[in-house]
């Protein structure tokens, strides 16, 4: 029994953080996973920033809203899940994700919340669980799934080398570099077929 593990941002969705620098202005709030490994940090830094310029959920959900999938990104998912289970594994939070799923045709999401005060003002997040992405691809495979996982970023390394096969997608020179032992595509054609050869 497969079940492919996918990234959301970066994979099948822009990334919501550098739409939502853009749309600000703070160019500060490009940074991503692609940049800084350590989630925590990278969330409470961006917090502070949110704070010191008083902008809220409302203000980062009006920039979601104008996010569209990437070119053939539903099309690669609907075609993955007429051949096997996807579920998307991402550090993202439920008040980001829910608008892009209904432009994906709703896929299964583990992701995580954002505390929100009555203001809108972001005061924190609540993890889903510690290393999400490893953490729930090891909770499959323990549930008899064989996992082929494909993602960009620092944070997507563990779920790729942990299952029976791994993809990088799209991802960074850097981290390319540094793990040349991870087949690297750039299209949805090329990750399908290699996919298809796991299943």
């Amino acid at each position: 029994m497969n079940i492919v593990c996918l990234d959301l941002e970066g994979v099948l969705v822009p990334e919501i953080w550098i739409a939502f620098a853009e749309a600000s202005g703070i160019p500060e709030l490009k940074r991503t996973t692609r940049d800084e490994p350590d989630y925590n940090k990278l969330m409470n830094w961006r917090i502070g920033i949110l704070k010191e310029h008083g902008l809220g959920l409302k203000e980062i959900q009006a920039t979601i809203a104008k996010i569209d999938p990437m070119p053939g990104a539903k099309e690669f998912l609907d075609e993955l899940r007429s051949l096997t289970q996807v579920i998307i594994i991402s550090d993202t939070f439920t008040q980001f994700a829910t608008p892009l799923m209904k432009k994906l045709g709703w896929p299964t999401i583990f992701c995580n919340s954002l505390e929100v005060a009555e203001d809108g003002e972001i005061t924190g997040f609540r993890m889903r669980i510690e290393n999400s992405k490893l953490t729930t691809v090891k909770a499959l495979q323990s549930i008899g799934y064989e996992t082929i996982a494909s993602g960009d970023s620092y944070n997507d390394l563990a779920m790729i080398q942990a299952g029976k096969a791994g993809f990088l997608f799209r991802s960074t020179e850097q981290i390319k570099a540094d793990h040349p032992e991870l087949p690297a595509y750039e299209t949805y054609e090329e990750l399908m077929a290699a996919i298809r050869e796991e299943l």
